[in-house]
């Protein structure tokens, strides 16, 4: 091996990436690589840059130095001070590669530019910047196909990161014996305002119908316990429109792991505070989801869901992303133009989970329309009494995936371009 310094630097933004990507691959790097901080007589050292993210908690930085993987944790704040003085934070040697693993893919791409590095990204859905890559890493085929053709030798199908580590999940924190349902009502306050109430009445209609069901929330980390508990209180307009409601919520403690909200009726629902919450997410039958990046996250889980939207609140829908969101929040217009909006984006709509926006072809069932609660629990209680429609959602979803074993293909990755480039020997 080469005795010339060298830098390995992760980019990554959220949580969830944290969680998936970043460490399962720098721990599995420092078992294929003799790596600074674990090897301190080496010269290569690993490190992390985390760049900016509206559903970041903030906390990143402080996740990842427990984990004692890398020499230099660089924050998201620091992010542009570091682009203008990269000396600042640490004596980058000549040579290093940049990996990108979660955000915008463009912050990788500047960082990688700015201190002339190599460069390689991971690719979920889709490469961005394909040029500006010496390597891709695809987590399916379908991202090679939409690279233009004189580019795709760059590009090598590892699979799916995220179903590396679900197989232990249920081993590190299981979940009680039953059938589980997650709920996933959003994460912004125009999402939860519709979902709290509309989700918490089909939970108490589905454990009137199907007592042994048992639910569970995993709380996004833009919101929290008190937004919950406010949009199912009488507090919140939409929830006077059902007869469920929040009744009491016990937060989660040293001992227990998760928090219980009980309804007005009774049901008890397991709450997790902890993001990502793919442990638990992972041992459930089937999640009910507002539509957003969640509908993602639980594909990459490979869990069965049913997409809901009741657009008999269409006033109250001002969540749409974008310019149409924006316009929807208009004080004077925002009666005429909600509506308008709504309307012409539900009927001339394409697929809206990202499922079946990847597949172009209905692969998990999206209810929208004037919806009621009693039928999203009748369907959801259909399709825990179909194990073999549930399976099959399953496949259909791992299919889009790609197999499991990417880790260890992606470290290969690595060490492949590396040496291609003379870095290692």
């Amino acid at each position: 091996m080469s005795n010339d310094p060298l830098a390995i630097i992760f980019v990554s933004n959220g949580p969830g990436e944290l969680a998936t990507w970043v460490k399962p691959l720098a721990k599995e790097l420092h078992k294929q690589i003799a790596l600074r901080p674990k090897t301190q007589t080496s010269s290569i050292s690993l490190n992390l840059v985390l760049v900016p993210c509206p559903n970041a908690t903030g906390n990143e930085n402080l996740v990842a130095q427990k984990w004692l993987q890398f020499e230099n944790i660089i924050k998201s704040k620091n992010f542009w001070e570091l682009l203008i003085k990269p000396k600042k934070f640490a004596a980058w040697p000549s040579k290093g590669l940049v990996i990108f693993l979660g955000g915008d893919q463009f912050w990788s791409v500047l960082l990688s530019a700015r201190l002339g590095y190599l460069h390689m990204t991971y690719a979920e859905w889709i490469a961005r910047w394909p040029f500006w890559n010496n390597r891709i890493v695809a987590m399916s085929e379908s991202i090679v196909e939409k690279l233009p053709r004189r580019i795709q030798n760059r590009c090598s199908v590892i699979g799916d990161m995220t179903a590396d580590l679900t197989e232990t999940a249920k081993i590190d924190d299981p979940l009680p014996p039953g059938k589980w349902i997650a709920l996933m009502p959003g994460s912004k306050s125009a999402k939860l305002k519709i979902g709290i109430p509309f989700f918490l009445d089909v939970a108490d209609k589905i454990s009137k119908l199907m007592p042994d069901c048992k639910f569970l929330i995993p709380i996004a980390p833009t919101t929290n316990i008190d937004e919950i508990k406010y949009f199912g209180s009488k507090n919140n307009p939409i929830s006077k429109q059902y007869k469920s409601g929040i009744k009491s919520i016990i937060k989660a403690n040293n001992q227990e792991a998760r928090g219980i909200l009980i309804t007005n009726n009774l049901t008890k629902i397991l709450v997790q505070e902890k993001h990502p919450a793919y442990s638990d997410l992972s041992q459930c039958d089937i999640a009910l989801t507002t539509v957003g990046a969640n509908t993602a996250e639980l594909g990459s889980l490979n869990i069965p869901m049913i997409v809901v939207i009741p657009t008999q609140h269409i006033l109250a829908m001002e969540a749409w992303d974008g310019l149409a969101g924006l316009i929807a929040r208009l004080p004077i217009l925002k009666w005429f133009l909600s509506v308008l909006i709504s309307y012409l984006k539900l009927r001339k709509r394409g697929f809206m989970a990202w499922p079946n926006i990847s597949a172009k072809r209905m692969i998990v069932p999206e209810r929208i329309g004037h919806i009621t609660t009693s039928q999203i629990a009748e369907e959801t209680i259909d399709w825990l009494n179909s194990p073999l429609r549930l399976s099959g959602q399953k496949e259909d979803l791992q299919a889009l995936r790609g197999n499991k074993g990417a880790t260890q293909k992606f470290c290969q990755e690595i060490i492949n371009l590396l040496e291609e480039k003379n870095f290692l020997s």
